[in-house]
């Protein structure tokens, strides 16, 4: 069952300093119609820069959070090191400018030059009322608001 897919991108991540947009191509902005209204946003990325094929192959990944457990299978986390690089990120949308195809948010956790996969709106309906989650991350924030204001440097594991 070793099917391949065509996948292109409509634009990429731009970073300048702490500024942070999406650039859609122009071939895509047209996509952008109606957005008008909506909060935040779906952002649909390829981890380009770890990908190869020794991170695909990867399938258990060592210790990411201090209380996390020393290994941890890659479908129960958001690392960029999966079998297919696909990352999505909610961001709050500070300003579309329609013209030049580019909207703009106070943060996204994807590098300069990352490419866009796709675009989907983010609707309150998604939230889930009794989530349930592992006992090493409970103490994380509840809330994409409060997740920016949160001190990860306690959480993350560096190597």
């Amino acid at each position: 069952m070793n099917t391949k897919y065509q996948i292109e991108s409509i634009g990429e991540v731009r970073v300048e300093g702490n500024s942070f947009s999406i650039k859609i191509d122009q071939k895509y902005m047209p996509g952008l119609k109606n957005l008008v209204g909506l909060s935040h946003l779906q952002i649909v990325w390829w981890a380009h820069l770890t990908d190869n094929p020794q991170n695909r192959d990867r399938l258990i990944l060592p210790k990411l959070f201090k209380h996390g457990p020393d290994t941890i299978g890659v479908f129960a986390t958001r690392s960029p090191i999966r079998p297919n690089p696909i990352l999505i990120s909610t961001i709050k949308i500070q300003e579309i400018d329609f013209d030049k195809g580019e909207i703009f948010t106070p943060f996204i956790d994807a590098e300069d030059k990352t490419p866009v996969l796709d675009i989907k709106p983010y609707f309150s309906m998604e939230r889930v009322r009794d989530c349930a989650e592992p006992a090493w991350c409970q103490h994380w924030p509840k809330w994409f608001e409060d997740a920016s204001l949160y001190d990860w440097s306690n959480e993350i594991v560096r190597r």
